[in-house]
């Protein structure tokens, strides 16, 4: 069975952005995929300090989820990551895990996977939010899910999300298309259709 990955950003565990990736979660499960929802907690959660261990090691050099995400990475065929607004941007949190992670694991393990972004927020500041988020995924070769509309919910408080059924309809919206694009990925497969082969990596840089 195809498993999805969604991470939780928010400092609070059962808060607005839970409750859109639940939403996608039940989706996913309804049309036959996996969902497991990772929440990344309260504790302080370290940047990248670019010391390059990990490309020599195989790992982070600490030792947090981002390492026991990592050595998991196989069974993933998709990632979600949500986050609520600050100030226009995701949860630094979130950023400092998913720099970590994306940095550590090396490209291959990512590229041909799905992925999709979550964002919540009170008013403003969604879709610059969403766009740093979908960064991470444009370079790493992933197949980008869309939906009916920017993956955002609105509210102050879960009671307000759970009002918001543009919002929620669009998570469930991202939840379908996931499964239809694992699904036609395993069709493609016993049909011989491979995935592309890519040339060697070249690195400019500009002085």
């Amino acid at each position: 069975m195809a498993k999805i990955l969604l991470v939780n950003g928010s400092p609070n565990e059962h808060g607005c952005t839970a409750t859109a990736l639940g939403e996608i979660a039940d989706t996913l499960q309804k049309n036959g995929v996996e969902a497991e929802i990772l929440w990344l907690g309260k504790k302080p959660i370290p940047d990248c300090i670019a010391c390059f261990q990990c490309q020599t090691s195989g790992k982070c050099v600490f030792n947090d989820q981002v390492n026991e995400i990592g050595s998991r990475i196989d069974e993933y065929d998709g990632f979600v990551f949500g986050s609520p607004v600050y100030y226009g941007g995701p949860t630094g949190r979130l950023t400092s895990f998913m720099d970590r992670l994306f940095f550590s694991v090396p490209d291959e393990k990512f590229a041909g996977k799905l992925a999709a972004s979550v964002v919540s927020c009170r008013r403003g500041g969604a879709t610059s939010a969403f766009e740093r988020l979908n960064q991470y995924y444009l370079m790493e070769n992933m197949i980008v899910v869309g939906s009916q509309y920017w993956n955002q919910v609105h509210g102050f408080t879960t009671d307000d999300v759970r009002k918001d059924e543009e919002g929620l309809q669009t998570m469930r919206t991202l939840g379908q298309n996931m499964a239809w694009v694992l699904k036609s990925i395993e069709t493609g497969k016993k049909n011989n259709v491979c995935p592309p082969e890519y040339e060697a990596k070249k690195f400019t840089n500009f002085i």
